[in-house]
């Protein structure tokens, strides 16, 4: 049941959309420009830097808030799970972000929503994500590859600090974790199978914070 009542929190936390309101307030529908997605990539694109920094911060907000109060709720009572309990009102904020019913189930990518996971579910995952990311941006400024790499990392690191006890939890629950951990990753894949199709063609769309350089990329792309 505190499975079940987790997901439900962060699924309900996961819908609140931050770049289709801010889009709205713009009198736009965000999911009608550019590539579609309502996430920060997108609102960035449309929108401008500063659009996107919101919608950033608000996607990252909402699943912080469902693994807070996830662990508010049955940090005492449960401390033996609390992380898969954590772990799967994450997963129900990045569900309800990918996939809104009341925008029938068309929503975002949920990499913001995963830092969010990443910055809440435990410290040793901040750096290895932040590095995995930000190398990838900044060499390369392709957002669809650091956000790729950091779901490989959370993947492979949550194994490894499984196994070393760090969870504290049993073996099953550690493979529940997993598995859980595993859908959210394949997940994250599949909303991406077009950009990793880009990038294996050389076609991904480079992102740069500066506007200026934003259209001089379009301008050569077009």
């Amino acid at each position: 049941m505190e499975r079940i009542i987790c997901l439900v929190i962060g699924y309900a936390l996961g819908l609140f959309q931050t770049a289709y309101i801010y889009g709205k307030l713009h009198g736009i529908d965000i999911r009608n420009y550019g590539s579609g997605n309502a996430g920060t990539t997108n609102t960035m694109r449309v929108l401008g830097t500063k659009a996107g920094l919101i919608v950033l911060v608000g996607d990252i907000l909402k699943c912080v808030l469902a693994v807070v109060i996830a662990g508010l709720l049955f940090g005492k009572s449960h401390s033996d799970i609390i992380y898969l309990l954590k772990l799967y009102a994450a997963a129900g904020a990045i569900l309800g972000h990918n996939f809104p019913f009341y925008l029938k189930f068309k929503g975002g990518k949920g990499i913001a929503a995963t830092a969010g996971l990443i910055l809440a579910f435990h410290p040793y995952f901040i750096p290895v994500g932040a590095i995995l990311f930000f190398g990838a941006f900044c060499t390369t400024h392709y957002v669809s590859l650091g956000s790729l790499l950091v779901y490989a990392g959370f993947m492979i690191e949550m194994v490894v600090l499984g196994q070393m006890g760090v969870f504290g939890m049993t073996q099953a629950q550690l493979i529940e974790l997993y598995i859980i951990a595993a859908f959210l990753t394949i997940m994250a894949y599949y909303k991406h199978r077009e950009n990793i199709g880009r990038l294996l063609r050389g076609e991904e769309r480079k992102t740069y914070l500066k506007k200026k350089k934003t259209e001089e990329t379009e301008n050569e792309n077009k």
